[in-house]
């Protein structure tokens, strides 16, 4: 919860004046919804898609959004598994028309940029989940590594500095949906 706010309604007070028909009352501000980006290959194997759709489930059974490329493959299957457990899917699309997007895509943003609207994708999570991938997926893991978003990683990539480099940041990398929905959430709040 972000704070209260406090509004007036009417009320059946026998004041006098304007305000009688009004009285004060405490309502909770707007809660701002947590959004965690799910990425991963557009040509998942079985195993990815079975991991990247309960990913998608337990995002949407915590209150969370999803956010994705909104494309094929591991990024179809979390939205599929957000949308069965009544969640909401955003994909932020590489293309000009919202008709590329997978049928589970809830709200579809087309941005004609190609693939650099993986800057878009990591930008707009408050934490990043890597299920599998490809090189898009690694672009996506380092922009938001370099944002300073947290990445949690289910059978993605390992990334090491050079030799005689040292980093500040890593993926935190987890054997399980379940330990990596929990791990984005503790991160995002």
């Amino acid at each position: 919860m972000v704070g209260r706010a406090t509004i007036s309604i009417p009320s059946s007070r026998q004041d006098t004046g304007l305000w009688q028909y009004f009285h004060r009352v405490d309502i909770p501000a707007r809660h701002v919804a947590r959004y965690v980006a799910v990425i991963g290959p557009s040509r998942a194997t079985p195993e990815v898609a079975a991991a990247a759709f309960q990913v998608g489930v337990l995002i949407a059974r915590a209150g969370a959004n999803l956010v994705c490329g909104g494309g094929g493959g591991a990024m179809e299957a979390a939205c599929r598994g957000a949308r069965s457990a009544s969640g909401t899917t955003v994909g932020i699309l590489p293309g000009p028309t919202r008709a590329d997007a997978n049928a589970f895509v809830d709200i579809a943003i087309p941005t004609g940029i190609g693939e650099a609207r993986n800057a878009l994708v990591v930008r707009a999570a408050d934490a990043v989940i890597a299920v599998g991938g490809g090189v898009g997926t690694l672009s996506e893991i380092g922009l938001a590594l370099k944002m300073g978003r947290p990445v949690i990683g289910l059978g993605t990539w390992e990334v090491t500095p050079p030799p005689g480099e040292t980093i500040d940041v890593a993926i935190e990398r987890v054997l399980s949906p379940e330990a990596a929905v929990q791990a984005a959430l503790a991160a995002a709040d």
